[in-house]
């Protein structure tokens, strides 16, 4: 028994232009059912966001990365899904969409510490 558990994690992806197809990531969001864990976390590289659109809603994107974290977290805050199970969330979340933040396959470790894996993450595949 190595004591680590099954962790599930998407990255969120900007796409400003859904029509054109391109895109870059923004944040990452990890799902471990074993500690009931949900998180997401965010990076913007405004750079990236006007170089594929230069009249890109800069606010308005990083309201939708906000609102991912927030559903993350729970709460009243976070509106209808707030109240649901962590693995609940997360699955809301991964859902295929055609908006200007989009969530990428999912993808499966093995960890000790889902918080330290999503730091982890962001620092390897987002910032």
């Amino acid at each position: 028994m190595t004591g680590r558990d099954v962790f599930e994690y998407a990255l969120l992806r900007v796409v400003p232009r859904v029509e054109r197809g391109e895109c870059f990531n923004a944040g990452v969001v990890v799902y471990c059912r074993a500690q009931g864990f949900v998180c997401a976390r965010t990076h913007l590289d405004e750079a990236k966001l006007r170089a594929l659109d230069p009249g890109a809603d800069v606010a308005g994107v990083r309201a939708a990365l906000r609102a991912v974290e927030g559903v993350c977290e729970g709460g009243e805050h976070a509106g209808q899904a707030g109240g649901d199970d962590a693995g609940r969330r997360f699955r809301w979340l991964i859902a295929p969409r055609s908006t200007v933040v989009q969530p990428g396959p999912v993808h499966t470790g093995l960890t000790t510490d889902p918080r330290g894996e999503t730091e982890r993450l962001l620092d390897l595949l987002v910032r």
